[in-house]
This record gives C-alpha cells, structure tokens and sequence, in this order.
C-alpha cells in the first residue's frame, strides 16, 4: 500500500513519567534544550557495509532532521527510491530537530553504508545504522508492555528490561551503601538525570542504576519511558517469582532449588554460622569474618540472579549466584560442610549456566582455588571447554557457553514442573 508522504509531520512526543517526589529532576524542557545544544563526541559505530544477502536484511536506523513539514516525506521518499521498505517508524520530538528511528528492510545487496547515504543526501544528519532481527518487528508499545510485565513478575528482571528498553548499552547497579556498610557516592542523594549518552535512575532500593550507551545518544522520550519502568518497579516492591523444584539427591534425599533474594538473608546467614572456615574462606577469598557483610549485595536482584538449596525444613544449604560483572559473567558456589559432595553445587551451577546461555553470555567464570576441588568439579562436570589461569594467587576458571546444550538448565516451576529459564539479553555491571 502507497502512502502520500507529501505533508508528514512528526507526531506529538509521547507522555513524560511521572516523577517522584523524593528524587528530583531537571524540568523536561530544560532536558530538550541542553539535549538540543549539545554536540555529540561520539561517532556512531561504523556502517555494516557486508556483501549481498539472498531475502534482504533488517535494519534499525535513527537520524535527525530539521522540525518542519516535508523533512520526514523526503526522508522515506529517498528511501522507496533504494526500494527500502519502512516497517515501522517513532519520532523523538526535540524541538527544533525531530529524531527519527526506523526499522527498515533493505532488498540484497544494499548495504548501511548505501542507506545511510541515502538518508544523509534527503537531509538526515547524525545518522546511526545497525543490523536488526526479527525480534525488532514488535512494535514499541506491545515491547513496553510486555517489558512491563516481566517486571512486575520479578524484581530482578528490572535491569534486563532496561537493557531491552534502550537496546545495546551498559548498565551498572551501584548500591546505596558499600558491603561493609558505608554509604557509597558520598552519601549525596540521587537524582534521575539524563547527559547525553549516560542516564542516571534512582533504584528502587536507594541506590543508582547508570545506563550507558556511548555510541548513540538517549533522546528525553528513552530516558522517560526508563524513568517510568524504575517507578513502576519501585510501587511494586520485592518481589520473586514462586517457583521451585524438587530434587531427590543419590542418597534418597530431597532439596528443593528455588530463586533466593534479600528476604533469605536470615537464613543465609545461619548457613553461613553452620560452615567451617576453610568453607568460608574458599568462597570469599578474604576475612571469614567479612563474609555475612557480602550477603546483602549478593542476594541483592540488582547485581545478579541466586538459587538457594534448602531441605525439607526450610534450611538452606547452599547457594548459587549468576553475577553480572560488566562484559563478564561471573559464577560462585557455596554448601555447607555436612552437605558437600552430594551434587548440590552441580545442580546449582547447571541452572546458573542455563540462566546465563539464555542471557546471551558467551562464557561464564569462576573465582576459586587450586584446592577447591568440589568448585573445580562442578566446572567440569558442565561438559564445556573450559580454560584456566592463575590471577593474584587464585584460579580462574572460564566455561565457554557456545556448546552448551540448550535445555540442560532448569528454573523452579510450580506444581513440581520445570521450564526453561527465561532471562533477556542483559549483562550488568556489578559494583
């Protein structure tokens, strides 16, 4: 179907979130003005600019072009004159310039380097090209609300609902108050504030989550819609999804594996009392008696998803985490003594894994020692190419998750099924 494109103008911008009274921002316009003035340092990264491919391909594409009428008709004219099917189409309103982002689906043979030169010629400026999939073809308010969604099942998705929202970035979690207890950042409050390729969010815990994305700015309508997600996490509180199995260890005896959070801390801790020294020192690499102030940080949904093993009575045993350590992934493992050597960590690390294949890593690692022999077990009992090295007197183990099988790993399910663990393409720094 062919549309007259003669006197498109750019829509209204969408609704601002609504902000909170304990953590102040500058006033929207005063966002649109400074994001307007300001020059961007960054260069985009460079076009995909591949040979042929046989059906075409998908792109995404955001350019700015001046706020009058007719800019963004000369826009999709130069692009059916290169037979670019335009799919869908948002305008971020920033006053005197309009950003506009596309998901086009170029014919074989045209590569970035053409469309974005197309576009450059019909008036956009700041032009920024990627390949996309055919998970971009959801349009943005059926995106939004099932990101929203998944938030509301689950504190932890937050972060990787952010990283959904905004597309390739970093994301760190900076908690409100270091491990050992002292305020962290000063003690200053935090403010939602958006400069330029970083944003800054008040978490729902007090501390600060900082999105980057240095090869393409955020436009105020991004840093609204992640403002409204943090709000919208913040009203809802803690939260776990309810799930758990049941699994009947060689011995006979059952543990149940389930997610873990803050509210286990009580019982970590009790664990944590029921372990020997060398236990504690083996996981923590550090003062056993340091050991109970990490649990916060670790049990925390902000930096990680953790499993917990617990009997019969409600005794945890054991506990898994999946940190997210910038570009890396990290893996750790404790059981109490009476509890080792029964597979519990196997059964903790394999799920672990599994989260993080389906988050997208391409290797997981561990922090350990040369004598921990139940830690360097479980790594080879995954099945993956594994490769070792000694950093500062510690083993470092690294799993390749390439040819990891696709459903080893499961996630507690009610009703005594399972199903595979569904985590989103995010990898978040931890502190």
């Amino acid at each position: 179907m062919t549309r007259d494109l003669s006197d498109v103008t750019p829509t209204a911008p969408e609704g601002r979130a609504a902000r909170r009274p304990a953590a102040s921002a500058r006033p929207f316009t005063t966002l649109l003005r400074s994001w307007r003035a300001r020059r961007h340092g960054h260069a985009p990264p460079e076009p995909d600019t591949g040979g042929a491919r046989p059906e075409g391909a998908l792109w995404r594409m955001r350019t700015t072009v001046e706020d009058r009428p007719g800019s963004l008709a000369a826009l999709c004219t130069a692009l059916a004159g290169r037979q670019v099917d335009i799919l869908s189409l948002q305008t971020h309103p920033l006053g005197a310039a309009t950003v506009d982002e596309f998901l086009l689906r170029a014919p074989a043979g045209l590569t970035g380097a053409d469309v974005s030169a197309a576009v450059t010629a019909a008036g956009g400026a700041d032009t920024w090209i990627e390949r996309a999939d055919a998970h971009d073809l959801v349009d943005t308010p059926t995106r939004v609300l099932g990101l929203a969604a998944r938030t509301a099942l689950d504190a932890a998705e937050l972060p990787l609902g952010l990283r959904q929202l905004l597309g390739r970035c970093t994301i760190r979690s900076l908690p409100a108050a270091s491990p050992a207890g002292r305020a962290a950042g000063g003690g200053a409050p935090v403010e939602d504030s958006l400069d330029d390729t970083v944003m800054r969010l008040r978490a729902p815990d007090g501390g600060t989550i900082i999105v980057e994305r240095p090869h393409l700015p955020f436009t105020p309508t991004e840093f609204a819609r992640a403002r409204a997600l943090v709000e919208l996490d913040a009203r809802l509180g803690p939260r776990l999804p309810p799930g758990r199995d049941v699994l009947t260890l060689a011995e006979g005896r059952d543990i149940t594996v389930r997610r873990a959070d803050t509210s286990d801390l009580p019982a970590a801790r009790e664990m944590h009392g029921r372990c020997s020294a060398q236990t504690l020192r083996m996981r923590y690499h550090g003062p056993v008696g340091d050991a109970d102030r990490y649990l916060r940080h670790l049990l925390g949904p902000r930096f990680g998803r953790t499993l917990a093993a617990q009997t019969a009575s409600g005794r945890i045993v054991g506990l898994g985490h999946l940190l997210w350590d910038g570009d890396e992934t990290e893996v750790a493992l404790i059981v109490e003594d009476a509890w080792q050597h029964r597979g519990i960590g196997g059964e903790l690390l394999g799920r672990l894994v599994a989260m993080a294949v389906e988050a997208g890593c391409a290797h997981v690692y561990a922090v350990t020692q040369a004598s921990n022999t139940g830690m360097v077990a479980a790594m080879r009992g995954l099945g993956l190419p594994l490769d070792y090295r000694i950093e500062e007197g510690t083993l470092v183990i690294t799993a390749q998750l390439g040819a990891a099988p696709a459903g080893p790993g499961r996630e507690p399910h009610p009703a005594g099924t399972t199903r595979d663990v569904h985590v989103s393409g995010e990898r978040i720094a931890r502190p």
